[in-house]
């Protein structure tokens, strides 16, 4: 029989692990990647294409969102670090297949809080409230 089907894994089925913080379920984890500075550099006797050295690796904020509950653990971290207590914390963003189990891993390292946003209110609008916070890191693994 030919190789098994794998198919890729769901987007929508995913939870985050904050290091010592109990937060409810996020709807929303974006941003995270990484990238390498590209170094161009040439000596005045070589051809007319640059070589291309490696630079520094750099990673994106990433953004947390979720629906306001009575929950502050996530504000109370970033509320600390306004007062001039960074905390930083490991992030783990872990993907769920279709039966519950954890299939793919990302850990962020040295976590801290750069930036909350509070909800939008509309009396008209039906929509979840929707708190968010950025966190700035100094690196990212798939550890599984």
């Amino acid at each position: 029989m030919p190789g098994e089907r794998k198919d890729p894994y769901r987007n929508f089925r995913f939870r985050v692990e904050v290091e010592g913080i109990e937060q409810a379920g996020f709807s929303e984890v974006t941003g995270f990647d990484a990238s390498i500075d590209v170094i161009e550099y040439r000596e005045g006797n070589e051809v007319i294409t640059p070589r291309k050295l490696p630079g520094l690796a750099k990673y994106s904020n990433i953004t947390l969102k979720w629906g306001v509950t009575d929950s502050m653990d996530m504000y109370n971290w970033i509320s600390s670090a306004i007062e001039g207590t960074v905390e930083r914390k490991t992030v783990t963003i872990i993907a769920i297949d279709e039966e519950g189990n954890d299939v793919a891993t990302w850990q962020v390292i040295e976590a801290w809080p750069a930036k909350y946003t509070a909800p939008d209110f509309n009396g008209t609008g039906s929509e979840v409230a929707i708190e968010s916070l950025e966190l700035a890191h100094e690196g990212m693994t798939r550890t599984a």
